[in-house]
């Protein structure tokens, strides 16, 4: 048996207006999901344990099988590990994000979604300035970066995520508490690095977003996992654009795949990563396909990016690999979810439970659900699991709802 596990970061929604009353994932087109839903068996899974934030690195970490009470500390450290930062025991990382602030509000969580090439120069500026032996700034991809510090700083310093905050007063959401005038001083100085930069001149020049500030969060000590294969005994391998979920990965040590012009927005290289994927079942047991473009426009509150986006995952990684798993010698079971949803009427996350579908090659025997959508799956034969259960309910280490 071999597995995939397709993960389309925020999918689902809240019921809008505009579509009727539907959510994105009752008014796209996604044929190939649906297909799972009805030739498969499904239901919610919660992602989010009881006093974690909603995050990407919580529900993720639940998704590939890690629970986050036990194996936590931080969305940063994670990133850290996919970009080969090493992490000392007293070393803290934080998300060092590239944001736009216009007349005191921050106005974008990723500066128009700036290039990796023009974020790396801003970055190392910022390096080239502010680093020393206490902090090290390091370009990541597109606005997401990292900042370390040393001697434990900032290990309990308050700070916000940017996109939960987008259109809120800067000044109301800087770092707080122990240590944080440190941090916010680092903040007001690369603000001044990045206010006269070339590469924001040309930005603001051709009516893009600068990225005039540097956004410190997600911070944290570097984690002990337990290894994959040890835990469920498949050798496994995982694919996405972003830092988070590579750094997850190698934690786990699973094989990091890495895919030419995969950018986390969409503008992906969606055949790139199903290629990827279907090559990888050459030598893995099991293979994680992580897509953000859907998380990433409803961040940006836009209902037609983020029907677009679901679209894509669906026809350009589901229909692709469910095609060559129906096609294949072997028997294959594939699991299907988001994260976490990410409404577009809030621009944020949050920590209800999201739909999920498994569908195995050989069985017959599908449960009563049609489609795949946050309503229909709720008379799912799972019922309601929790996330980080779900890959020992796939191979065999827990047991199965019937």
């Amino acid at each position: 048996m071999k597995y995939a596990v397709l993960i389309g970061d925020g999918m689902a929604d809240y019921p809008i207006a505009e579509l009727g009353g539907k959510t994105i994932l009752q008014a796209a087109r996604t044929p190939c999901m649906d297909f799972l839903a009805a030739h498969g068996k499904t239901g919610l899974a919660k992602t989010i344990p009881e006093g974690f934030p909603p995050g990407s690195d919580v529900a993720n970490m639940s998704i590939i099988g890690y629970d986050p009470a036990l194996y936590y500390s931080g969305r940063a450290p994670l990133e850290a590990a996919s970009m080969g930062v090493k992490l000392s025991k007293t070393d803290i990382a934080f998300r060092c994000n590239l944001i736009t602030i216009e007349n005191g509000l921050i106005k974008d969580h990723s500066s128009g979604h700036i290039t990796s090439e023009e974020a790396k120069t801003l970055i190392k500026s910022i390096d080239s300035e502010l680093g020393d032996e206490e902090f090290r700034f390091y370009p990541g991809i597109s606005y997401r970066h990292l900042l370390v510090s040393s001697r434990n700083r900032g290990a309990e310093t308050k700070c916000t995520p940017p996109h939960d905050v987008v259109g809120e007063k800067s000044l109301d959401y800087m770092p707080k508490g122990k240590e944080s005038a440190i941090f916010c001083k680092l903040i007001e100085k690369a603000m001044e690095i990045l206010e006269t930069h070339p590469v924001n001149l040309k930005r603001i020049k051709e009516g893009k977003n600068p990225a005039n500030s540097i956004w410190l969060w997600g911070q944290g000590h570097a984690p002990k996992f337990r290894p994959f294969q040890d835990l469920y005994g498949k050798q496994g391998a995982i694919i996405s654009a972003v830092d988070l979920l590579k750094g997850i990965g190698v934690y786990a040590g699973l094989k990091v795949i890495e895919v030419p012009g995969a950018t986390g927005y969409l503008d992906t290289n969606y055949k790139g990563k199903a290629e990827a994927a279907i090559k990888a079942f050459e030598t893995q047991d099991l293979v994680f396909v992580h897509v953000e473009a859907p998380d990433e426009t409803g961040h940006e509150g836009s209902l037609e990016k983020k029907l677009k986006a679901v679209e894509d995952f669906d026809s350009k990684i589901v229909a692709p690999i469910l095609e060559y798993v129906r096609k294949a010698d072997e028997a294959f079971t594939l699991l299907v979810l988001p994260d976490h949803p990410t409404p577009i009427s809030i621009r944020t996350h949050t920590p209800d439970p999201v739909p999920f579908a498994i569908y195995r090659s050989d069985e017959k025997d599908p449960d009563r659900v049609k489609t795949f959508d946050e309503a229909s799956v709720k008379r799912g034969v799972f019922g309601s699991v929790k996330a980080s259960d779900l890959i020992g309910m796939l191979v065999g280490k827990l047991k199965v709802p019937k």
